[in-house]
């Protein structure tokens, strides 16, 4: 499962997911990609789940490139305690993610195979999302050397 090695502060306030994405928010490695349209947190074991779905399904060919990383720190106080007494322990780490935010991206195999896969990964994911090439999204360079 991903998190991250160290962290400068061991925990994090919640913090907002208003707007949308302003970094990420293009297809930058692979040919299709698939894009949030809603604001959540993506658990680590969600984005283990997804890519695993991708890989089975385009049976270990071309490349899967995640491009979300859960880096913030989520507590939780175990059942039956009584309120107060400081903050929880860290239970797990989420990735924020807000609308236009490419969250997978594929290249090296067909398109059907590709969206296909993509269609299974989203259905392992706890939002919304769609499938885009890199000709979809605006400013996704087409002309490459």
């Amino acid at each position: 499962m991903l998190m991250p090695k160290r962290t400068k502060y061991r925990k994090q306030q919640r913090g907002s997911m208003k707007g949308e994405a302003h970094r990420g928010n293009k297809i930058s490695n692979g040919e299709f990609g698939l894009v949030a349209t809603e604001s959540c947190w993506l658990k680590s074991n969600q984005i283990e789940a997804a890519r695993v779905a991708m890989t089975r399904y385009i049976k270990r060919g071309g490349q899967v490139w995640i491009k979300v990383f859960p880096d913030k720190p989520v507590t939780s106080k175990p059942i039956g305690v009584r309120m107060g007494s400081g903050k929880g322990a860290v239970d797990h780490y989420v990735a924020v993610v807000k609308p236009g935010r490419v969250l997978f991206e594929i290249a090296g195999v067909p398109e059907d195979t590709a969206r296909e896969a993509l269609r299974l990964a989203m259905h392992k994911l706890p939002l919304t999302c769609k499938i885009a090439s890199k000709a979809d999204l605006e400013g996704g360079d087409t002309n490459e050397k």
